[in-house]
């Protein structure tokens, strides 16, 4: 037996050079991928957020005025922070709870089940700003089905993305909406459920709410931490659905000459990714996009640690 005085021999080291090399070139996609894709992106970001940047002129060294800049005097940056969070913690907790709920409802439809999953389904494909003019429409106050509707019932008529209470439950809704595809995911996992296990905590006296406890949920918490995680990260990106219902709701849909200030009504759909496009390529300040970029990704980092943590700690207590 080699000790660690002992010379490797040369075939030895020659072997384990191979084994090296094999490794790396078999990993080399993934690696060029994630250099090209993810690191150098991520350093360029954190190196021009030190900059005084325009996209045009070579960038200079401004230490910390763009992060001063946009903590302390960019308007309504705690706002977007503010509304960004509320998106994540409201609508991603809803659509992971709508999406649960019907794909338990579907997995438990003897007849027409194809019918309410294609019809589930279905919006999930819609494009997204397509789907979000339509909502406009929709919940127009003045001349949408839904508050002429509510009228006639004799219930309150919101103003819907014209008003800054209900802008965002509005944008929430449309993200229920287009529920397909975490309803697919969710019925794929629970299908998988072992029919055994439901059988012996039958015998055991489980009723619908202890099964599902007791068996459902802990067979597909996996999949609900995926879909949370997921969910996190594609909200802390939130653009395109919350800039056109501004449009649309303001009346500013496009046209030569017209100018638009994201977060229509008064900030109340401003969202950080909204932030990074308004200051990169509206006022041409690339460093304090950047800024806003390098804080987007340590947030949606955070969110994504902890939540990971926490499904760590539950599988120990287990």
């Amino acid at each position: 037996m080699a000790t660690a005085s002992t010379p490797v021999p040369a075939a030895l080291r020659t072997k384990r050079r191979r084994e090296a090399a094999r490794t790396a070139a078999f990993l080399s996609p993934w690696l060029i991928g994630f250099g090209v894709f993810f690191a150098y992106p991520l350093v360029s970001t954190v190196y021009f957020s030190f900059m005084k940047y325009d996209g045009f002129t070579a960038p200079t060294f401004n230490g910390l005025k763009n992060w001063d800049y946009v903590l302390n005097h960019y308007p309504s940056f705690w706002t977007g922070l503010g509304n960004t969070l509320w998106l994540v913690l409201v609508m991603v907790t809803l659509r992971v709870a709508f999406g649960l709920g019907i794909g338990l409802l579907i997995t438990k439809v003897k007849t027409g089940a194809g019918f309410f999953r294609t019809a589930f389904y279905l919006p999930y494909l819609a494009p997204p700003v397509a789907a979000t003019m339509a909502f406009a429409f929709l919940l127009n106050p003045g001349t949408g089905p839904v508050d002429h509707l509510l009228g006639e019932l004799g219930l309150p008529q919101p103003g819907w993305f014209t008003d800054p209470d209900w802008s965002k439950p509005a944008l929430t809704m449309l993200a229920m909406w287009g529920i397909g595809d975490l309803m697919v995911i969710f019925m794929a996992a629970l299908l998988d459920v072992p029919r055994e296990q439901y059988e012996a905590a039958e015998l055991d006296g489980a009723g619908p709410l202890q099964k599902f406890r007791y068996v459902t949920f802990p067979n597909i918490s996996p999949i609900v931490m995926f879909a949370v995680v997921t969910g996190v990260i594609q909200t802390m990106q939130y653009y395109t659905q919350a800039i056109v219902a501004g449009k649309v709701a303001s009346g500013v849909i496009g046209g030569s000459g017209q100018q638009f200030e994201p977060g229509y009504p008064h900030g109340s759909t401003w969202t950080l990714p909204q932030m990074v496009y308004n200051l990169g390529f509206q006022r041409f300040d690339t460093g304090s996009a950047c800024v806003v970029a390098v804080i987007l990704f340590a947030i949606s980092m955070a969110f994504t640690s902890l939540l990971l943590r926490r499904k760590s700690g539950f599988i120990d207590e287990d």
